[in-house]
């Protein structure tokens, strides 16, 4: 076909002018481009995320780009599993690994993982390649873990059948593979367990066992988006709504090509099995592909002097409230970016952390302070006595909102 780039535009000219007739036919034409703000009209209130990323808070912001793609890919129909596919392929070369496909979330990801290895382990030489039985009597489900990777996303793994058996000790570890192991599961931000990753898989390997990483917020930096594949684990996930800035119901599974065929097995649009309802929209898929563009362009240099530069502008207002003393932590593993930490003396600033999240939070507009203000969490040096203010999500003029806000309120709780 030898179409004139002319012909190209009035064919696409037609085409708008068609969607266009559409949109008036169906009553559409007082829609503006810019479309209905359904928050507004719902009266749900937006909020100022000096959070992160939490599901809560709806996760990250796509950045425009994203927000485009996602846009676009809504306005015509393909067939699923030739998208899924054709984003999985261009997904694994960007990344480095075998094979790709877009989950719904992190979640939803460790579940399509723990179906391909209890789906693979089961199948004998002679089957057609197949999904995940409904029942699980007499085949083999046992996921081993350490008890220190325990954690409430162990559900993801049960939710496809898995039994977790749980081991402390290196020797542990080693005499729990049996006949009915399918899966050594990892997770890559946990802050105890006595077994390093390398260990971790060379075990599982020695057995033919499959190691799978929980890395899900464990970006940046980028390139763990490629480390942990290469370090030898056979399935590895991420959130999309985090670090990546992709849509918040999407995920990445990555890694061998068997089980992420498998896991597609196991997936929508599929009917009977266990990934059915964890639908993935066309959007969604678009949108990871996207977003995984839009981060490849980016460098963590960039990123980290940004979200610093945030993290001084809010200490430098702070700096008139007596005693208070700031600190720009970055985590080791999980959310790995400049968060802000304060602390100051309750005895001249007469107002607990959890009071100061309380009144920014009732305040308008609603601002959300990091959930390790005034209470310990993993990863983050905070206590009852710390205020703390993630700043990667806030978006701009944001820093000194927050920055304006926190000083008002501790200021007006300074002992004179």
């Amino acid at each position: 076909m030898n179409h004139s780039r002319r012909s190209f535009v009035v064919v696409a000219t037609y085409s708008l002018a068609g969607l266009r007739s559409a949109w008036a036919s169906r009553g559409e034409t007082s829609i503006t481009e810019e479309g209905v703000d359904y928050y507004d009209k719902l009266g749900v209130e937006t909020i100022v995320n000096a959070a992160g990323t939490y599901t809560d808070f709806t996760g990250a912001i796509m950045p425009r780009s994203v927000q485009l793609a996602v846009a676009k890919a809504a306005q015509r129909p393909v067939r699923l599993q030739a998208l899924q596919l054709a984003a999985g392929t261009y997904l694994a070369k960007r990344l480095q690994c075998e094979a790709a496909l877009v989950s719904a979330g992190a979640s939803s990801a460790l579940t399509l993982g723990a179906a391909a290895c209890i789906t693979v382990a089961n199948q004998k030489a002679e089957d057609i390649p197949g999904h995940l039985p409904q029942a699980m009597d007499g085949l083999k489900n046992e996921v081993i873990m350490q008890k220190g990777h325990r954690y409430s996303y162990d559900h993801a793994l049960q939710c496809a059948g898995a039994r977790i058996v749980e081991v402390e000790t290196f020797n542990e570890y080693r005499a729990a593979f049996n006949p009915n192991t399918v899966l050594a599961h990892f997770y890559n931000a946990a802050t105890s367990g006595t077994i390093g990753r390398e260990e971790w898989i060379t075990v599982a390997h020695q057995h033919n066992v499959p190691c799978m990483n929980d890395a899900a917020a464990d970006m940046p930096p980028i390139a763990n988006l490629w480390n942990y594949t290469k370090m030898g684990f056979d399935l590895v996930v991420f959130s999309g709504g985090k670090g990546i800035r992709g849509p918040q119901n999407a995920g990445l599974l990555l890694g061998k090509s068997n089980l992420i065929t498998a896991a597609a097995q196991n997936n929508n649009s599929n009917d009977n099995v266990v990934g059915r309802g964890q639908k993935v929209a066309k959007e969604q898929i678009v949108g990871m592909v996207a977003a995984v563009d839009w981060l490849l362009s980016q460098s963590d240099q960039a990123m980290e002097n940004e979200f610093r530069g945030r993290a001084q502008t809010i200490a430098a207002r702070l700096k008139d409230i007596p005693s208070l003393q700031a600190q720009i932590f970055v985590p080791e593993v999980a959310n790995h970016v400049p968060t802000l930490l304060l602390r100051y003396d309750q005895k001249r600033v007469n107002i607990t952390p959890l009071k100061v999240a309380e009144i920014l939070r009732t305040g308008s507009p609603s601002i959300e302070l990091h959930p390790a203000t005034g209470n310990p969490e993993p990863g983050i040096p905070s206590d009852v006595n710390t205020v703390v203010v993630g700043v990667w999500m806030l978006q701009p003029g944001q820093a000194l909102l927050v920055a304006r806000r926190l000083h008002e309120t501790l200021l007006g709780a300074v002992n004179v």
